[in-house]
């Protein structure tokens, strides 16, 4: 008998449990209608069981098979039109662009000086929305992805909560999904997962931070913004994502301390408190310059979920256009933005593989 390596068939076994309890805990997540249900649930399912001693494994070939299609759900989902968004509410998308600068450079500095944060894992828990892709560049070992998923997870259970006074008492009802939303066919969906994978390998042989999503993610926007496909990924597979992310984020969390886990709580409440007043102050200085009701705007320069939102500019009797124009806004920004800082705060001697 040699060596402590485990067979393939253990492997398999280990595998096919964190599989498992990752879309167990999704499943629950979306039932329980938590923001993200499916990453959410999953990534803390497969934390918790690691946590429990659970041998929770993501194999080399699975991981990069989950970085592809983090990269092209992103691409996939960015929509066409959505640079003509700009021109119709231009002081408030500004506002909104300054507001993420701000949000992005000042909590990812409060964590790097006060909790002592390297680069990478500060300014990706900075970041207020895309969190499945956030998630999965940080799976790909860009920072500290045991933090990021803490901070991250306190942020959106906060801002969740974090809505105008009153809010939660009013009858809200979710959105249904639209019927008529299009899902690319098989086909397409077989070429575009070619040219991610392509694409992401070709970056990762040229050694950019997080190179199969973030090569994944450009193939899929190119690909979209060029009117060489349109449609999103089917639900089914977009679900299986979030629940492959959540489980290599789960992954990372073996050995975890009690005071590594405190920390990180700690900054997400930090980080929260920052942002809502960062989002207020904007919002209010954009109701200064135009004529709209300050609710509505706060709204809209919210990183909080689109569905949450947009159901409760409704109950409140706001523009309901004007608040889905910017969170699609804000996750366009973002997509661009993301890629960016990871490759300014990448270590320089050790690139992800």
């Amino acid at each position: 008998m040699s060596g402590p390596k485990p067979s393939q068939a253990t492997m398999l076994g280990h595998t096919l449990m964190t599989l498992v309890i990752a879309a167990a805990g999704g499943f629950v997540g979306q039932m329980a209608q938590i923001p993200a249900g499916w990453l959410m649930g999953s990534a803390l399912a497969a934390a918790g069981a690691a946590l429990a001693g659970v041998k929770v494994t993501v194999p080399g070939w699975l991981r990069d098979i989950t970085f592809v299609l983090t990269g092209m759900s992103m691409g996939a989902n960015v929509a066409r039109d959505s640079l003509s968004l700009i021109a119709q509410w231009p002081i408030s998308l500004l506002g909104l662009a300054l507001e993420l600068v701000l949000i992005i450079a000042t909590t990812g500095y409060m964590l790097r000086k006060l909790f002592r944060l390297d680069n990478a894992t500060a300014y990706l828990s900075s970041f207020p929305g895309h969190l499945s892709f956030v998630m999965g560049i940080a799976a790909t070992g860009l920072g500290d992805p045991r933090q990021i998923t803490i901070i991250q997870v306190i942020r959106i259970m906060m801002l969740t909560l974090c809505v105008p006074m009153g809010a939660l008492f009013l009858p809200i009802e979710h959105f249904s999904a639209p019927a008529n939303i299009v899902v690319m066919d098989a086909q397409t969906l077989v070429m575009l997962a070619i040219a991610c994978a392509i694409t992401g390998f070709l970056f990762t042989r040229l050694r950019v931070p997080a190179g199969m999503v973030l090569g994944a993610m450009a193939a899929a926007t190119a690909a979209k913004l060029g009117g060489l496909f349109d449609g999103a990924m089917p639900v089914p597979l977009a679900n299986l994502t979030f629940v492959l992310v959540g489980a290599l984020i789960g992954s990372r969390f073996a050995g975890i301390t009690l005071t590594e886990f405190r920390q990180a709580a700690i900054g997400g409440l930090i980080a929260t408190a920052m942002t809502v007043g960062i989002v207020t102050a904007i919002a209010y200085g954009v109701s200064l310059l135009v004529d709209m009701p300050f609710g509505q705007i706060w709204l809209g320069l919210s990183p909080g979920a689109l569905e949450g939102m947009g159901a409760l500019g409704v109950a409140l009797g706001y523009d309901t256009a004007f608040i889905a124009a910017h969170h699609v806004s804000r996750l366009l920004m973002l997509t661009v933005a993301i890629p960016l800082v990871a490759m300014m705060v990448a270590p320089r001697k050790s690139q992800p593989v």
